[in-house]
Parts: C-alpha cells; sequence; structure tokens
C-alpha cells in the first residue's frame, strides 16, 4: 500500500514514468529502497555521533516503523534480480523483519555499549525539520514479498546482526 504523504506521491509518480519503457520492450525493475545500513556514510553515519557520546535515543513514542536494509543484501539482490531476467515491476529491497525506532535505538545502544535514555520529543523535530519531520516521526513497515517469493535469502535480516556488522 503507497504512503499517502510526498514521498509516497513521488514514488507513485517515479514508478509510473519508469514504465513506460516497458512498451519499448525494455523490462522495468522499480526498486524501492528502506533506510540503507552500512559501514560508510548514509543515514547511520549520521545516527552514530549522539550514540556513541552516550546521548542517543528513540525519537518520540518509537513504536514508529522502521524498514531497512543491509548495503550487502542490495548488492545481491540487484544480482539476483539481473539474473532472474523474467522479472519486472516493483520489488521492496528491505529487510524481512522491519523494526521499529525503539529496537534500532536498542540495537545502536547494545553494539555501542552505551545508554539510551535520552529521547528525541517530536516538537523538537518539527521545529527544526518541518514537514520533512514526518519521516523520522511515522514511519512505516516495508516487506520485501516479491523478493522473498522469488527465493532470495537474506544475509541481514535483523537489525541488531546489520548494525553490529556496519559498526565493527
Amino acid at each position: 500500500k503507497k504512503a499517502d504523504d510526498f514521498l509516497g506521491e513521488l514514488c507513485e509518480k517515479w514508478e509510473s514514468a519508469a514504465s513506460e519503457v516497458a512498451g519499448c520492450g525494455i523490462r522495468c525493475v522499480n526498486m524501492r529502497f528502506g533506510i540503507v545500513i552500512g559501514k560508510n556514510g548514509g543515514a547511520l553515519s549520521q545516527m552514530l555521533t549522539p550514540f556513541r557520546v552516550g546521548l542517543g535515543g528513540r525519537i518520540g513514542s518509537g513504536k514508529q516503523g522502521f524498514s531497512w536494509i543491509h548495503i550487502l543484501d542490495i548488492a545481491r539482490a540487484i544480482e539476483f534480480l539481473i539474473e532472474k531476467d523474467g522479472l519486472s515491476g516493483a520489488f521492496n529491497f528491505t529487510a524481512p523483519n522491519p523494526t521499529t525506532n525503539s529496537g534500532l535505538t536498542k540495537a545502536l545502544g547494545e553494539a555501542l555499549h552505551r545508554p539510551t535514555l535520552f529521547p528525541v520529543p517530536e516538537f523538537a523535530l518539527r521545529l527544526l525539520y518541518s514537514e520533512g519531520a514526518k519521516v523520522l516521526t511515522s514511519g512505516q513497515k516495508v516487506y520485501p514479498k516479491r523478493l522473498l517469493s522469488e527465493g532470495f535469502v537474506f544475509s541481514h535480516e535483523q537489525i541488531s546482526d546489520a548494525i553490529k556488522d556496519a559498526i565493527s
């Protein structure tokens, strides 16, 4: 189900435009990415500093969904889809076990051996990021149903394993 917000609308328009190549006989695969967890850069690098100094914490209630994927699984899934040339359409590139913001916070705290006592209030994010705060405060849980049904096997299925690998 498409998210009823700016990013959902953007995704729908992007995929609609991309699907026009199918009329030319070109295979089109739409890759929908969750938050990428990896060793260098990305969202994780921005989150690590407060957690490393013991100031990390959940955002708001912490109940918002957090769909993620390890960068190595992205590379493997792309290779998988290239090899299965009969597949086309949308594929969710997310781990099969999404978590919550609290689950991510716990995994980061445990991997870094730091406390996670300081929650970030939602109103503070709204003051800082305005409408952009919704990305951090709402969240969603997305499942890779098509990848799994086609036989793809993830190497990082749990957020705790992905975080440990990314910070090692």
